[in-house]
């Protein structure tokens, strides 16, 4: 009889296993599951080295599998000024200046969290200038879809006066013939992030394209500290399994050198990110990136792709005119044929597809090419991705489900479900359509795939935060109750989320032979206020058979990997 390593009894276990929902105990051998039982069937798999930890009722569960983040831009989040508590600009200068003062040698100094409502009007260069002139400064909107800049910025990075820019993205210009300031979108933004000295770990959503020239050792060292700052923050929250919704290859790279250091301690999937005005012969990279990356640590197997961009801009793709803005409904980034060609050679390719759409006539051109690939190279396990949802139109709420689509939904996205507020975001979309918005509950029950995640640093990568805003957010006016129950949303932060990036064979339940991804909370999820189960805490996050989280110990400095 093979002894456990280590044993988790008198636990609250909720496997997500169908077969066996609930348990007491769970043996872990290796970097596997030995057994799930009650206490009593896994004391005997004790031995004389077996680490025995007590749970005293509490949760155990798999490990959270974060479908949709970006770890490597999380981890420079950790390190820049956070204005989102903050309103109107004498508070935002007063922040700014106490920054600036603590860091002297930063070359751009860069607020995150500043919603679009945060000066009471749109931001201006000038109004930055007013807080700080002398050095670049800039502030990030919440959902990283705009920048503003002050002048100083715009002037060190080429962008005063304008530039030159892809389809979709933009440097805002003003009547004197200058940049007011407004960046939007990743290209527009790129140079103030490269100044930052944060442009390789940019790369992957910015461009899809890989360093040039090859980064010496000490900038990959500087970019695997990013990495390593972002992912050891989420295993802090109980995370064991990520999806990078942007990288390349050089991601990738940066995380086997971590692997190989003994210092990866995750399970991170990485995507070749397809652009607009790429060629199709670009997807040969994807095919490469998936057939070197496939073990249970670091995979790829995917592209990412952007159909729009955020409500909050206008620039998400709706059906109908944005109600403040008569005439006007955005454009895709990829035309609707476009986007069917090349849905179709990815899928040929044996690849999934994970696309950002957020306004309705976004998903629907998603959706349309999801069938045009089906049609193409007939039905397979496909697993095909529509990230975020924003808002659909009641007539494509049936289809996720009728040709195998995951819904990769953000419960703390939903307006006045955690950090976001509600405004301007409920006016762009208009209260006629409010029925239309964040539907997660009519997705479920028409048969739609469900993963969860935060979008990380979009909001905050705290699960058990994640976990109550799914539970708590409120109806609005003349809409349907979207929430689902503490199980379904649990499954979604979980074995949603490993099906969905087809790890479901790696992760994402607890039953033996799967990896030993566990965490442990710090009370009953079920018995606890909906509301304070984010108070719960993690109490020890186990990934791979490894602690690499435990809460008496610093959440930043969990032991090293081994695999």
């Amino acid at each position: 009889m093979t002894t456990a390593d280590l044993i988790l009894t008198h636990a609250r276990v909720l496997t997500m296993d169908p077969d066996r929902p609930r348990a007491e105990a769970v043996a872990i051998a290796g970097d596997r599951i030995l057994a799930v039982d009650s206490a009593a069937e896994i004391a005997a798999l004790a031995g004389p080295a077996t680490r025995i930890i007590d749970a005293g009722g509490r949760t155990l569960l798999p490990g959270f599998f974060e479908s949709h983040l970006h770890v490597g831009l999380g981890g420079a989040d950790l390190t820049h000024l956070h204005i989102g508590h903050l309103h109107g600009a004498e508070a935002v200068g007063a922040a700014f200046r106490d920054f600036a003062a603590a860091n002297p040698d930063a070359a751009l100094l860069m607020a995150q969290e500043a919603h679009y409502g945060i000066l009471d009007r749109p931001a201006t260069r000038h109004d930055l200038d007013a807080m700080i002139a002398d050095r670049p400064i800039a502030m990030m909107s919440p959902d990283l879809h705009t920048v503003w800049a002050n002048t100083a910025a715009l002037r060190v990075t080429g962008l005063l006066h304008g530039a030159r820019m892809p389809h979709g993205h933009e440097v805002v210009m003003g009547e004197d013939g200058l940049a007011t300031g407004e960046l939007r979108e990743f290209e527009a933004f790129g140079p103030l992030i490269a100044h930052a000295g944060e442009g390789r770990i940019n790369l992957g959503i910015a461009t899809g394209e890989e360093p040039d020239p090859r980064p010496g050792q000490a900038e990959r060292d500087a970019d695997k500290a990013l990495l390593l700052k972002g992912m050891q923050h989420c295993a802090g929250h109980g995370v064991t399994s990520l999806v990078n919704m942007d990288g390349n290859r050089y991601t990738l790279e940066l995380l086997a050198e971590l692997r190989a250091e003994d210092r990866l301690p995750l399970r991170v999937k990485v995507p070749f990110h397809f652009k607009p005005h790429m060629a199709l012969d670009a997807l040969d990279r994807a095919s490469a990136m998936a057939a070197e990356f496939d073990d249970d640590w670091i995979s790829s197997g995917f592209v990412k792709m952007f159909m729009d961009g955020v409500i909050d801009s206008r620039t998400a793709y709706l059906l109908q005119d944005y109600p403040d803005q008569p005439g006007h409904r955005a454009e895709p980034l990829f035309p609707p044929a476009r986007f069917d060609q090349i849905a179709i050679e990815i899928d040929r390719r044996g690849l999934q597809i994970a696309v950002h759409a957020i306004g309705d006539g976004a998903v629907r051109v998603v959706i349309d090419g999801y069938l045009a690939a089906r049609r193409a190279n007939g039905p397979r396990d496909s697993r095909h991705r529509i990230e975020h949802i924003e808002l659909i139109d009641p007539a494509d709420v049936p289809r996720l489900a009728e040709l195998g689509i995951t819904a990769s939904l953000q419960p703390p996205h939903a307006p006045g479900a955690m950090d976001f507020p509600a405004e301007p975001t409920l006016s762009r979309i208009g209260a006629a359509r409010w029925p239309d918005a964040y539907r997660c509950r009519s997705l479920a029950e028409a048969g739609a795939a469900i993963a969860f995640s935060s979008d990380w640093p979009v909001a905050d990568v705290s699960v058990l935060r994640g976990i109550a805003a799914a539970l708590t957010r409120p109806p609005y006016d003349g809409a349907r109750d979207e929430r689902l129950g503490l199980a379904e949303v649990l499954h979604a932060y979980t074995a949603g989320g490993a099906k969905a990036a087809h790890r479901d064979h790696v992760t994402g339940t607890l039953r033996p032979g799967l990896a030993a991804d566990l965490v442990l909370l710090g009370g009953d999820i079920e018995t606890a206020e909906p509301a304070r189960i984010a108070d719960l805490g993690i109490a020890l996050t186990i990934c791979g058979g490894r602690i690499i989280h435990d809460a008496t110990s610093p959440v930043g400095s969990p032991p090293p990997a081994r695999h």
